[in-house]
């Protein structure tokens, strides 16, 4: 059975009522899930698992599943070390009470949206990503110089003009049709479903994303450039922080 994935139906949504689906030497797999699994340059979401006597699990990272069959959605709650007791609690087709740690949650939309935001300002494809809670990271395949200023000043004009985050999806025929929205080298459009979902900020931005964004540019608050250098002889490293 797939996971049905709550996140992208609403990134907001913290908490659900699931079952369990299958339990294996990864974690837990439940029909349905608010748990981001790492993927998209996105780190996977933490939390816990609440079980019908209150006993809780603590999961430490979401990851995508690897059985045979697995769609893109299908994710596998990785337990904290030390949790052997409580899982020996769980079994398949227990109910739970899946809870994301929102304030990481938070955090990763704030700064994967704000990547977003960098797309627009430095049109340069991009040769790798990571978002955390900590910082985004992007690598930007260009031999030009990068101006901190500039970037930052554009950075928070574009925030601070609060435009609108939506998502709209196209088949993964047009999406094959239209590699022109396709911003990064490293990470493949999240294809697979028959369908995919774009992120469009109003008046800025529109490419292939499965991941959780703010729904208004101006909820990212301030940015500053923690880190600007030259990581190969054609890329260029920036690294993004929440101040």
């Amino acid at each position: 059975m797939s996971t049905r994935a709550l996140f992208r139906e609403d990134a907001y949504r913290t908490q659900c009522e699931a079952s369990v689906t299958a339990i294996d030497e990864m974690g837990m797999h439940l029909d349905q899930t608010v748990f981001y699994p790492l993927g998209g340059g996105q780190a996977g979401d933490a939390g816990t698992l609440t079980l019908a006597d209150g006993t809780k699990i603590v999961i430490a990272d979401t990851r995508k599943a690897k059985f045979e069959g697995a769609t893109p959605d299908d994710a596998v709650h990785v337990p904290a070390p030390g949790q052997e007791e409580a899982l020996s609690l769980l079994k398949v087709g227990d109910r739970v009470s899946a809870e994301i740690d929102w304030e990481r949650r938070y955090r990763h939309m704030r700064l994967h949206t704000a990547s977003h935001l960098m797309c627009a300002v430095l049109p340069y494809p991009v040769d790798g990503c990571s978002i955390t809670r900590d910082y985004a990271r992007l690598d930007f395949a260009t031999v030009e110089p990068i101006e901190r200023e500039r970037v930052e000043a554009r950075l928070a004009e574009l925030i601070g003009g609060a435009h609108d985050v939506n998502t709209e999806w196209i088949t993964d025929d047009e999406m094959t049709a239209r590699p022109e929205l396709v911003r990064t080298m490293s990470v493949k459009p999240p294809m697979g479903l028959g369908r995919v979902r774009l992120l469009r900020i109003e008046n800025v931005d529109l490419q292939p994303c499965g991941g959780t964004h703010v729904r208004n540019t101006g909820e990212i608050g301030g940015l500053r450039i923690a880190k600007l250098e030259k990581k190969s002889a054609r890329t260029r490293r920036l690294v993004l922080e929440l101040v």
